[in-house]
This record gives structure tokens, C-alpha cells and sequence, in this order.
């Protein structure tokens, strides 16, 4: 087995009673062997930068992100195929208490997540609804593989309150730590950004769990909604609503070429 024998009964326990939102840690969470060849596996930051999407935004940058199942190395591929056996579905439903829990072979916003040094993600809420298959996003699970990381260089992964004003937990990416909690409107997260000391890439992978039925008193699609740290100002006064304001001007852009194309094919 790929993935080491859950105790769901203490998981369940401790998903349904954790704040600031349901979340469990479970380390040791692949079998030791498969754990070290996932981690030798990665690509460097490197070379994955032309295997995968590259983030340059304010609020998420020098971070790729690689779905495409073809480009990954055979050991990723058979994570990414554990990761979504009906097996481990049935328990992650039991666990959250979420039923029908599917997985998203298009891994969109998934997969292989390699940060280098001066990386980051800030503090976010994320999409919770595909409009195109009608699927609700309800559950995130991510698998840390740094077989060295210094505290030091940061990239722990962080939940907030609903009002990003504390930090309620936070995980150093270790080996083989897996962290599963619920996509809501009120769990927010983020990572703490990575140093650019670090001499290592931070890796990981991420999959994400629907369901057809929308959560109790669900209030609507969102794209993810991400939020400046308290003592962030420059971030949160200016940094991010400039990005903010270039997103819907190139978004105004791109509709009225679309409409003047439209009327010079006529």
C-alpha cells in the first residue's frame, strides 16, 4: 500500500473538532520507501518552470504548479492515482464527514507545487465552484516532500481566523506530513513566505475534493479571495488592490478586442 493504514475513527474526531475550521495533520502519511522516491522524483525549481505554470503575481509568485498528469514522473503518478482511489475517497468522506467526495482528474490547482527561494502564497479563501462540470469544492489535501528544511527558511503552511487577524496553526512542511482541512468561506490560508536563504525548493502535492450537492447554506461561486497579514499595509493598502485593478483591466481588454473582432468578422 501507498499510503499508511488511517485510523478514521481519532481522524474523524479530530477533523470535526479542530478550529478556527476543520482540518487534520496526519505525518507519516505514505509508506517510508514511496515517500523518499516521490521526493528524489521532483524536478529541480529549474527545470520545472518549463514543465509547468509559473505564478509572477503579487500574491502568489515564484511558485510552479504542474497538473498536467503526463509530465509526472512515474512515482507522482501513482500519488496522483492513490489520491484518487475510491478507497481513500470512502474514508476521506467518513473523515470530514463529507459524503460523495469526488476527485478532479484535471487537477486544477493541484498537482506538483514546487516554490523557490522568495516564493510565496498569501492568505486566501479558494474558488469553490466549477461552473463548466457543476462541482462544489469541499476538501484540500496536501503532501509535503522536503527531505531538508530549516524552519528558518519558512514556507509553513498557515490557518487563519475568519477575519485574518491571528494566526490560529501553523506546520513546518516537513517529510511525508500530510495536512487535509474543509474549503469553506471562512478557511483561510496561506504560507508563510520562503526565504530567500533557502536552499531548497519547497515541494509538495495537492489535490482537491467536489461534490454535485453544494455545502449547507452555501452563498455563491468565488474565485479564490486573498487577504494581507495584519502587519502587511503596503500589501493590503496598496500592493493588492493595484493587482486587483490591473486584473479587471486586462479582463476589460480582452472583451473589447473580443467584440472588435467580432464586428470586423462580420
Amino acid at each position: 500500500m501507498l499510503i499508511q493504514p488511517l485510523d478514521c475513527e481519532a481522524l474523524r474526531r479530530q477533523f470535526s473538532s479542530a478550529t478556527p475550521f476543520p482540518y487534520v495533520k496526519i505525518d507519516n502519511f505514505l509508506e517510508p520507501d514511496f515517500a523518499e522516491a516521490l521526493a528524489k522524483a521532483y524536478p529541480s525549481f529549474d527545470v520545472a518552470t518549463q514543465q509547468g505554470r509559473t505564478f509572477k503575481t503579487v500574491n502568489e509568485k515564484k511558485k510552479v504548479q504542474i497538473t498536467d498528469a503526463k509530465r509526472f514522473p512515474e512515482a507522482v503518478g501513482r500519488l496522483n492515482e492513490a489520491l484518487a482511489a475510491g478507497s481513500l475517497l470512502s474514508d476521506l468522506s467518513y473523515i470530514t464527514g463529507i459524503p460523495k467526495l469526488l476527485a478532479d482528474a484535471e487537477l486544477r490547482g493541484g498537482g506538483m507545487h514546487i516554490t523557490g527561494p522568495g516564493g510565496r502564497l498569501d492568505v486566501h479563501v479558494d474558488f469553490n465552484y466549477f461552473a463548466d462540470t457543476k462541482l462544489h469544492r469541499r476538501v484540500n489535501l496536501i503532501v509535503y516532500l522536503n527531505r531538508r528544511w530549516d524552519e528558518r527558511w519558512g514556507g509553513q503552511l498557515q490557518l487563519w481566523d475568519r477575519e485574518v487577524t491571528r494566526c490560529e496553526h501553523e506546520f513546518q512542511p516537513v517529510f511525508n506530513r500530510c495536512v487535509i482541512f474543509e474549503t469553506s468561506d471562512k478557511s483561510f490560508h496561506g504560507v508563510r513566505p520562503v526565504s530567500e536563504q533557502a536552499q531548497f525548493p519547497r515541494q509538495s502535492f495537492a489535490v482537491y475534493y467536489y461534490t454535485v450537492e453544494a455545502p449547507l447554506n452555501w452563498a455563491g461561486m468565488h474565485d479564490s479571495i486573498f487577504r494581507a497579514r495584519p502587519e502587511e499595509k503596503l500589501r493590503r493598502y496598496v500592493l493588492m488592490p493595484a493587482e486587483a485593478m490591473g486584473r479587471r483591466l486586462r479582463y476589460s481588454a480582452r472583451r473589447i478586442k473580443g467584440g472588435i473582432k467580432r464586428v470586423l468578422g462580420a
